[in-house]
């Protein structure tokens, strides 16, 4: 369940930046216009115009600086979420045997009521002991940056400085096969450090996630133009110091958790199910037929 929810949020943003990235009209004389352009692409060019001019006329330094500033805003929320995280595996990892006996008798049982009894059982543990369903896992800096995205895209796109501007000889107005394959080398290195502390049983299970983000931040690179790739490359790199961060977290996280559970231990809470309670019309059917018989007998007397 947790690789579909993440599997959905991950095509929903790629879907939404998508689209954002679509949302500049143009008019007959080609000239673009439209609430992304004129809200947002336009102000970005201007931003990214001045920050040039402090990094000495270099548009891709621009960007540089403009990403490292939106990372280091969003910085807090991610490293609270990554927190968070980790507290879930490391819960989910001391809650495994628990878990795993709730997994043997719901593939035992025969009846609906039973096995719907059994998955009440495991959302009381999750509840119980303050599991989320997702990991701790949100999408809040993700939908934070898609109007960045769409608005780098755009501002890109559309204004004659930016799109035949030069870092390093990357055309930033081009896609960039070398911006595409240091993006997927970032994230990818990102999705290794990740899982250097997980259990090996949670290794298993997020070993897709671990393919699925690079996956997706490729394909993202490839058809965006390199000022944007700049950016994912940049914010890959951000992701990576973040990461070994949680890491250097991690054992003082373990402990705590440990300390959690020895004073409060998780109790196995068996939900028994539920008796169908006898529809009305048998109830009806029964009573008449025993005035029936009653009836008989006082008729044989």
């Amino acid at each position: 369940m947790k690789k579909k929810k993440l599997l959905a949020i991950a095509t929903t943003l790629t879907a939404a930046s998508v689209v954002l990235s679509g949302c500049v009209q143009r008019t007959s004389s080609g000239k673009p216009y439209g609430f992304v352009y004129d809200y947002m692409a336009v102000p970005t060019q201007h931003f990214l115009v001045w920050l040039s001019n402090i990094m000495g006329g270099s548009l891709g330094w621009a960007i540089i600086l403009l990403t490292f500033i939106v990372r280091l805003i969003l910085m807090p929320v991610m490293l609270k979420q990554s927190r968070n995280a980790t507290i879930q595996q490391e819960k989910i990892s001391h809650l495994k045997p628990l878990m795993d006996d709730i997994a043997k008798r719901q593939q035992a049982a025969q009846t609906d009521a039973e096995k719907m009894a059994i998955s009440q059982e495991l959302m009381s543990l999750y509840r119980d002991n303050g599991i989320s369903m997702t990991g701790g896992i949100g999408c809040l800096p993700l939908l934070i940056q898609m109007p960045i995205f769409a608005a780098l895209y755009a501002a890109i796109q559309y204004s004659p400085e930016l799109s035949k501007s030069y870092f390093y000889g990357i055309n930033l107005g081009h896609s960039s096969i070398i911006l595409t394959v240091l993006s997927f080398a970032a994230y990818a290195l990102q999705g290794w450090l990740s899982m250097l502390g997980m259990p090996k049983e949670q290794r298993k299970q997020m070993q897709m996630m671990m393919f699925m983000s690079p996956a997706m931040i490729t394909v993202m690179t490839f058809v965006s133009p390199a000022g944007l790739g700049l950016y994912f490359f940049v914010g890959g790199v951000f992701a990576c110091i973040q990461t070994l961060i949680i890491n250097a977290m991690r054992p003082k996280i373990k402990q705590q958790i440990a300390e959690e559970l020895k004073k409060n231990p998780p109790k196995k809470k068996v939900v028994l199910p539920k008796t169908p309670a006898p529809a009305k019309a048998d109830v009806a059917r029964k009573q008449a037929k025993a005035n029936r018989n009653a009836g008989k007998q006082r008729s044989r007397k």
